[in-house]
C-alpha cells in the first residue's frame, strides 16, 4: 500500500527535487492540478481551485530558482488552505453560505507567510459550517479516501481529505476542539496542533477565539515540521501571537529521543477506550522505548468536568464571533451552528466563570504533570474511525460528541501542543492514530519525535488502498 508516485512523494522530498531542480514548480504543480481535476469531483475537498493563480506562481517560483534564490523548503511547492483563511484573491467562505462572495481586503497572515516562504497555493478546502461540527445542509461534505462511507472528522475536512488524496502536500486546518486531530486521524496524516499563539490567527475567522489554533496537516512529520516553520511566529496585528523566537523545527530533527521521558496515564488511554486504539497505542509504546526513550507512569487532573464544559465554553465565544450576523441573518445557517450559537446567547456569567475556574484548575495540575516528563502519550480518539452511518446515529447527542473529545479538547483548554502520528490500521482497513502532547512551545520536541517514531515504523506511508 505504498507509494513512490510523484504527488505522494513527501514534501519534504519534493522540495529538495525542486531545489536541484530536478522537478520543476511548473511540473509538479501542472501535475497536481491534473490529479485534483481527475478526482475531487469524487472527493469534494477543494471549495474554490485556483488552477490559472497556481500556474503562476509556479512560473515565478521556477524563475526564481533558476536564477539561484531560494526561499527555504516550501519553495515551488503545491500546498492547500482550509477556508477560513482569509485571501485577497478568493472569497473566503468559512463553511458557511452566507459568505460565499467575500474576498477579504487582506490576507491572513498564515496565507502571507506560506506565499513569502514560496509555496504554490493550489486554493481553498472545504471545512465544516463556521468550523464547528457539520456541514452547512446545502454544502457537500468531503469523502473520506479510505471509505467513502466512513467519517472525515470535522471541521479541517477538506485539508484531511486533499492530503491524504494526495492533492496536495501539504494543508492548513485549524483546531478548536480537535479539527485538525480528527481528520488527521481518520485519513492518516500527521498534524501539529502548535502550542495556543504559537500561530497567529490574524485573517482567520474565528469560532471560539481562546480555543482555536492553527496548524499543518501534512503526510510525514518532517513535512508538518516544514510547514509550521514558515508559519509560526509573532505578529503584530495578533497581540495574542506569542513573542517566542521560531527554532528551525528540520534542523535537529534527526537526533532522535534517547533519554526524554514518555508519560502515560494507563487510566485515561485504556479505559473504556476501543481494544484496536488500545492495542496500537502499546505498541507505541513499545516502539518509542526501542528508540531509547523512558516510559513513566502518570495521572492527568480530573478531565471529564473539563471535557462536558468544552461545548458551553465553544458556543459562548462562538456567539461573540457571530455577533454581526446573528441572529439578523439566523435563517442562513445550518441547525447545528444555529443551535450552538443559541446555548452561547442563553449562558449566564456564572455559568462562564465556573468554565474558566475548571480550565485553570485542569491547566495547572497538568503544567505540574509535565514537570516530571518530557511528553505524554495518548490516543486520538477512543475509538476506529467510525462509519456515517454510525454518526448519523449518534446525531449531535452531548454525551457522544463528549466521548469523542476525550483526547482532544483538554488540550484545546489548556493550549498545549500536540502532533498527531498514525500508528496502525484497524480491522476494516482505516488508519489508527495517536498524540503525543507537549509543554507550551514544545512543538521542536514533538516533531523529533514523531519523525524517530516514523523512522522506524511505515504507518504514515500507507495509503488508501483505492489511490495506492
Amino acid at each position: 500500500m505504498t507509494s513512490t508516485s510523484l504527488h505522494y512523494e513527501p514534501l519534504t522530498v519534493v522540495s529538495e527535487r525542486i531545489r536541484r531542480r530536478e522537478v520543476s514548480p511548473v511540473e509538479v504543480t501542472g501535475a497536481m492540478l491534473d490529479r485534483i481535476g481527475e478526482l475531487d469531483s469524487r472527493y469534494h475537498s477543494y471549495a474554490t481551485v485556483l488552477a490559472d493563480r497556481a500556474m503562476d506562481r509556479a512560473k515565478t517560483a521556477e524563475a526564481e530558482i533558476a536564477k539561484g534564490i531560494w526561499r527555504g523548503p516550501l519553495h515551488g511547492v503545491p500546498l492547500a488552505l482550509k477556508d477560513l483563511c482569509y485571501t485577497t484573491f478568493s472569497p473566503s467562505a468559512g463553511g458557511t453560505t452566507m459568505h460565499r462572495e467575500f474576498t477579504p481586503p487582506y490576507n491572513a497572515t498564515v496565507v502571507d507567510r506560506l506565499e513569502q516562504a514560496g509555496a504554490v497555493t493550489l486554493g481553498k478546502l472545504k471545512m465544516t459550517e463556521g468550523a464547528y461540527t457539520s456541514h452547512h445542509p446545502d454544502d457537500q461534505a468531503p469523502l473520506n479516501p479510505w471509505n467513502t462511507g466512513y467519517w472525515v472528522g470535522s471541521s479541517s475536512t477538506g485539508s484531511g481529505v486533499a492530503t491524504a488524496a494526495g492533492l496536495c502536500y501539504g494543508s492548513l486546518g485549524s483546531d478548536t476542539g480537535g479539527s485538525i486531530r480528527f481528520p488527521s486521524a481518520t485519513c492518516g496524516l500527521t498534524g501539529i496542533k502548535p502550542t495556543w499563539g504559537r500561530v497567529s490567527r490574524h485573517g482567520v475567522f474565528p469560532l471560539a477565539d481562546s480555543l482555536d489554533h492553527v496548524g499543518p496537516m501534512a503526510r510525514t512529520a518532517a513535512d508538518a515540521a516544514a510547514l509550521l516553520g514558515a508559519i509560526a511566529g509573532a505578529d503584530p496585528n495578533d497581540p495574542t501571537a506569542l513573542q517566542d523566537p521560531v527554532p528551525d523545527y528540520l534542523a535537529n530533527l534527526g537526533t532522535g529521543i534517547r533519554g526524554l521521558t514518555i508519560g502515560i496515564d494507563r487510566s485515561y488511554a485504556n479505559d473504556g477506550i476501543d481494544g484496536e486504539v488500545v492495542a496500537a497505542l502499546n505498541e507505541a509504546e513499545r516502539v518509542l522505548v526501542s528508540l531509547g526513550a523512558k516510559i513513566r507512569d502518570v495521572r492527568i487532573p480530573p478531565f471529564e468536568k473539563l471535557v462536558s464544559l468544552w461545548i458551553p465554553m465553544c458556543s459562548v465565544e462562538t456567539a461573540i464571533a457571530h455577533n454581526h450576523t446573528y441572529p439578523a441573518r439566523a435563517s442562513e445557517y445550518g441547525p447545528d451552528l444555529k443551535a450552538l450559537i443559541d446555548q452561547g446567547r442563553s449562558l449566564t456569567g456564572i455559568e462562564v466563570g465556573e468554565i474558566n475556574h475548571e480550565r485553570l484548575k485542569f491547566s495547572g495540575g497538568l503544567a505540574a504533570v509535565f514537570q516530571e516528563i518530557d511528553l505524554l502519550l495518548i490516543p486520538t480518539m477512543p475509538m476506529t474511525v467510525p462509519s456515517l452511518a454510525r454518526m448519523s446515529e449518534y446525531g449531535e447527542d452531548p454525551s457522544v460528541l463528549n466521548g469523542i473529545l476525550r483526547f482532544t479538547a483538554p488540550f484545546d483548554f489548556t493550549g498545549s501542543p500536540t502532533i498527531t502520528l498514525p500508528n496502525g490500521i484497524d480491522h476494516g482497513g482505516m488508519p489508527l492514530s495517536m498524540q503525543l502532547v507537549g509543554r507550551h512551545v514544545s512543538e521542536d520536541l514533538l516533531v523529533r519525535a514523531g519523525h524517530a517514531y516514523q523512522s522506524v515504523t511505515d504507518w504514515h506511508t500507507r495509503r488508501p488502498p483505492d489511490l495506492a
